[in-house]
Formats: structure tokens, sequence, C-alpha cells
């Protein structure tokens, strides 16, 4: 199962080919060339001699009925079959990794692993924080590595999934990929405390006519989608790429900016901001936490995937 989920991942050329007749050691020299670009540097990395090293290029060229590597001068320049294969042999070994690296069994207070979570600043900030106090109690030798996702994670999902243990995402913006529900939010919207044109209430025609600070990102919020919906295209003025830094465009300005109310409690001691509800019915967010099937019978991660869920339903006690 774990093969398949592999081929079907890395691409469709691995669909084509018998895995059970596939030496693997190929998919490592394979990376190595192609990011070396030097048949010495490659078998130096991956511990063969220049001879074997070669004999592995001989292989994979037949393999591929392509040079991959094209001498220009004195250097090796990829072809473009090449190119397209260096990222492709990257993630092949990252996910061999991980499928190798898979536990039957796995007891939280011994173990010393590390799991990288993708996630917006939102998701590092209020469920991050709230599962790396779960895991402080429990599994003093794990570590969480957070990192912020990017348009890669909605625009190539399979293959950067493939190389983390899960991402921090709400629903509404992937799909075909197994989840952890963790938490809702609601919308707020947030205008500095001073604004000469609000009062207690937002109406629609203010935000139609309010210029707008946004977090800006290709898999933008359902809500904000919402609103070009009902007629109305924000008026940007200022975009940013982490939710907390909303409030401080916010603030002193005639600005108008949607932020999540988990965040918002936090913005109004950080800011000079206040928050108002939206004035239409804004789609709540549904935060999730996303895996690759490739982690399913993973019992580091089935533990990792539940504790993410108790985390999660702490959360929505508060």
């Amino acid at each position: 199962m774990a093969w398949m989920v592999l081929a079907r991942t890395v691409s469709h050329w691995w669909c084509l080919v018998n895995l059970s007749r596939l030496d693997l050691n190929l998919v490592l020299a394979l990376r190595a060339l192609l990011e070396e670009r030097n048949v010495t540097r490659a078998g130096e990395r991956v511990g063969l001699s220049q001879p074997a090293m070669s004999a592995a290029l001989s292989r994979l060229r037949r393999h591929f009925d392509d040079e991959l590597l094209a001498r220009t001068g004195n250097a090796y320049e990829l072809t473009p079959l090449g190119v397209a294969l260096r990222d492709r042999s990257a993630t092949a070994c990252d996910l061999l990794e991980r499928v190798f690296a898979s536990q039957a069994d796995f007891d939280p207070a011994a173990e010393s692993r590390e799991f990288t979570l993708l996630a917006s600043d939102y998701g590092a900030a209020v469920f991050g924080s709230a599962l790396a106090r779960a895991l402080h109690q429990e599994a003093p030798g794990i570590r969480l590595a957070f990192q912020h996702s990017t348009p890669a994670a909605v625009e190539n999902t399979a293959t950067v999934l493939s190389t983390v243990d899960g991402l921090l995402l709400p629903h509404g913006i992937i799909d075909g990929f197994p989840a952890v529900d963790l938490h809702q939010d609601r919308w707020l919207c947030m205008v500095a405390d001073d604004h000469p044109d609000v009062g207690d209430a937002l109406t629609l025609d203010q935000l139609a006519r309010l210029p707008w600070a946004v977090y800006q990102r290709p898999y933008d919020a359902p809500a904000t989608r919402q609103l070009s919906m009902i007629g109305i295209s924000p008026r940007v003025e200022v975009s940013v790429q982490t939710f907390q830094l909303l409030p401080h465009m916010v603030e002193g300005t005639r600005r108008v900016a949607m932020i999540q109310e988990r965040l918002a409690r936090r913005a109004v001691r950080s800011a000079a901001v206040r928050v108002l509800p939206c004035p239409f019915e804004a789609v709540p967010v549904q935060e999730a936490m996303w895996w690759h099937p490739v982690h399913a019978q993973d019992a580091a991660h089935i533990w990792l995937r539940r504790k993410a869920g108790e985390a999660g339903a702490t959360l929505m006690e508060r």
C-alpha cells in the first residue's frame, strides 16, 4: 500500500514502473547526480566510488532513454528531463524516508522525534501553541517544527504533504486528503479604535467604501471570497503575509480588515483597534490538520493526530 501511495505521489511516470524490479539505490543515485551535476561528488554523497556512480548513471540513462546530464565544456548540465526529475527524485527520497521511518509502536514519554507542520501564523499561534503545551507535558523528547506555509501547499498539495507531517489549513481550500478536524473560529471585522466613520456597527456600504488591509494569499479566506459573491470587492490598500500584522496596518487609519476571533482577542491587546461583527453571514473557519496517506499506519503519526484532535477540542472549550 505504501508503494502505491508513493507511486501516485511522485508523478505519473512512477505508475509505469514495476517497482519490484527497480533497484531503489538508483533513486538515491538519481537525486545525487541531478543535484550535484558531478559524478564524483554524487558518489561521495551516497558512498559510492566514481566507477560505481558512473555505472549507476549509465543504468539511469538506459532506463529513461535520456542523457539526464549532458556535458557542456568542463561541466555537466541537466537535460530538460533531468530538470523535471530533480524535484521529483527529491520528493521520492523524502517520502521513502518517511515510509521506512514508520513505527509499529510509539511511546511518547520515551521517544525522541521531530514533527514538522506547515501553518499560517494564525494556525501556529492559536492551535500550534495549544498542541505544543500538550506535548510538553506528555512527550518531553518530542520536537515540533512549525514552518510558514507557501502557495505550493495548495498548488502541489501531494508533493508538499509528502515532505511534512501535517498542514494546518481550513476546510474549503484543498480536498482529497485525510484530515483531522481541530477547531472552529469565526470572522470579525477590525477597525481603528478611533475610526472617524465607524460607530458601534459596520454596514455593507462601509465595507464597500472603506480601504482594506488584507491577508493576501492565493488561498485567501473563504469569507473574503464570500464578499465577492454579495457584490463587494475590497479596495485593498495594504496586503501582508501574516494575520498578526493586520492590527498594525489598521491602527490609526480608516482601513478595515477581517480577522479570526481567537486572534482578535490578542490583537486588541497589542494595537489600538476594536473588533465588530461582520455585517454579513461570514463562513466560519473550520481549521484542520491535513496529512499524507503514507502516514496512515505509523504509530507515531497516529499518536500525533490524536493529540492534535485533543488540542483542538480543548480550544473549543474556551
